[in-house]
């Protein structure tokens, strides 16, 4: 049996998978004070009667961190940063506590200017004043030559709780996502550290020793315990647990718009003959350009919880939610009141909906169902307009699956798949405005965590070669050897294959079903004179995301 787990900012949904199909499913509320009660209520309900012994994993995914940037709640955080010559880096300034310093390495790799050991203790004195307990560390190309990285990480040593690495953070090249990234792993680490944290005391508390795998934003998944040193790759594990949810039910041909309504957020991305987009660079999420391998998908503030107000004779809904809606005992009015005002749903209670509800018409000039249908009215158009932003900025460049690029290819939904909590609620009213067919996923409530169950380990390997200096490295996986001249294409493409199988499985991968693929093979000469002298070869590999192997979609079971 394996147990999946989604932990949302307003709930956790869990449910307990076995051959015959899904043998439970629990949701519980969030409680963002105390995440151990949470996590602990959620297991404590769905392994009830249940032999530990037969559970063989558990998959998480979580919003937590994804909400916590969408809501510009991170904590404060420590940047320092050099590049040398060329663009200042404070252009790429991602926070308040944001140091530069001198020292450089050029794009071979090589030293050009040392790092200033005084410049460091400046720095490490105005982070404390600050009260700064975790810090971000990227120079330029350190990808290529990590040295000066790790020297200022020795000397930040013992100052502060944690340092990350923008090296060890992410291989590729781009100075300016390398930063965000660097910066989002540091900020959201407190927040993710929290969570792995109240998992594994709930673990504990239950007697269960299983293994615990996370979701990653790319729609694979990793060992808990790594995702303590790369707790960004969990932003938008919780879109992806919706996307890996979903995939079974669009159609075979043609593209389907995938939206998670939850109560905080509402989560979309597209599927293209049931292959889920994949965004090549990073994903990108409020304001912060990453390198942080993803699924295509977009979140925005809206769900069924958001705060509903009045601005300037406006409706206005989130990003912001205040707590439970009205009807549930929360303190402020929401599309769920909204929902229960116009007859959609009898779950909690009305009397208090309308009560908080009645400003709101006022302002309005309506009545108070004619306000609750315009505000639910206005939701579904504001998550209708920015899926339609989100098409238009995918089919602005190349549109890329989680398996290849797809050449010329423009997206064109005709298919709407709904799940979270108020899906039926919002699919009839979601097909009206479109124009589209809109199907509610099976399992609406919990088929996020369902998604997070079924995937598979994931992971990718970048690994650059230059046989001029005679070396090959991948930064990320701390792997560097020497080659002689007459390295080659062949022989990277297998050094990095051979990487990302130890890696996989490493993580958690079944050896038996390891499906690899290449995804980049680019090769450049270096020409001095009239005569090449090397060959500079970056090589980057995937194990591709999906389902894992013996599940039977259609049948809903494990085989």
């Amino acid at each position: 049996m394996i147990i999946g787990l989604d932990v949302g900012g307003t709930h956790a949904d869990v449910v307990l998978l076995g051959n015959e199909g899904v043998i439970n499913e629990i949701k519980v509320p969030t409680d963002p004070e105390n995440l151990f009660q949470t996590v602990l209520s959620a297991l404590d309900q769905i392994t009830a009667d249940i032999d530990a012994a037969k559970i063989l994993r558990m998959v998480m995914s979580t919003t937590l961190t994804t909400n916590a940037i969408i809501q510009n709640k991170l904590p404060a955080v420590g940047m320092v940063v050099s590049s040398g010559p060329g663009i200042d880096p404070r252009f790429y300034r991602t926070n308040d506590h944001f140091e530069c310093l001198s020292g450089s390495i050029d794009h071979r790799g090589r030293e050009v200017d040392p790092v200033q050991f005084d410049e460091i203790e400046r720095i490490i004195a105005k982070f404390k004043a600050a009260g700064i307990r975790h810090v971000g560390v990227v120079t330029k190309f350190s990808v290529r030559n990590a040295e000066q990285e790790m020297t200022i990480a020795e000397q930040l040593k013992g100052h502060f709780e944690k340092v990350f690495l923008g090296h060890r953070i992410s291989g590729n090249l781009s100075f300016p996502r390398r930063i965000a990234t660097t910066y989002l792993n540091a900020a959201v680490y407190p927040i993710h550290r929290e969570f792995f944290e109240a998992v594994n005391n709930s673990l504990t508390r239950k007697g269960l020793k299983v293994p615990i795998r996370i979701l990653k934003a790319d729609g694979g998944n990793m060992n808990f315990e790594a995702s303590i040193d790369y707790p960004a790759q969990t932003i938008f594990s919780g879109p992806a647990a919706s996307v890996m949810g979903s995939i079974a039910f669009g159609p075979e041909n043609g593209d389907t718009l995938v939206l998670d309504i939850g109560g905080t957020t509402t989560d979309m991305a597209v599927l293209v003959d049931q292959v889920p987009l994949l965004d090549p660079q990073g994903v990108e999420l409020g304001g912060y350009k990453t390198l942080i391998r993803s699924l295509k998908t977009h979140s925005i503030g809206i769900g069924g919880d958001s705060a509903v107000r009045i601005a300037n004779g406006r409706i206005q809904v989130g990003p912001d939610r205040n707590g439970p809606a009205l009807a549930h005992g929360g303190p402020s009015p929401t599309p769920t009141d909204a929902l229960v005002i116009m007859g959609k749903t009898r779950m909690g209670s009305r009397e208090r909906a309308e009560k908080g509800f009645a400003p709101i018409a006022a302002q309005l000039g309506l009545s108070l169902e004619e306000a609750a249908f315009r505000v639910f009215d206005h939701t579904c158009r504001q998550i209708l307009d920015e899926a339609e932003r989100m098409v238009t900025r995918i089919n602005q460049q190349p549109v890329y699956t989680v398996h290849e690029m797809q050449e010329g290819y423009q997206v064109r939904p005709e298919t709407i798949l709904v799940l979270g909590g108020p899906a039926p609620l919002f699919a009839e009213h979601l097909e009206a405005l479109s124009h589209h067919k809109v199907g509610v996923v099976p399992r609406w409530t919990v088929a996020n965590a369902i998604g997070a169950a079924l995937a598979r380990t994931t992971c990718e390997v970048n690994l650059y070669a230059d046989t001029e200096q005679q070396v090959a490295s991948a930064p990320e996986e701390d792997f560097s050897e020497r080659v002689d001249r007459s390295f080659d294409r062949a022989k990277a493409r297998q050094m990095a294959l051979d990487l990302l199988k130890n890696k996989a499985l490493a993580r958690g991968a079944n050896a038996e079903y390891l499906e690899m693929e290449v995804t980049e093979d680019l090769q450049f000469n270096m020409v001095r004179g009239f005569h090449t002298t090397g060959r500079n070869i970056r090589i980057r590999a995937q194990v591709q995301p999906g389902l894992i192997h013996g599940y039977d979609p259609v049948a809903g079971r494990l085989m």
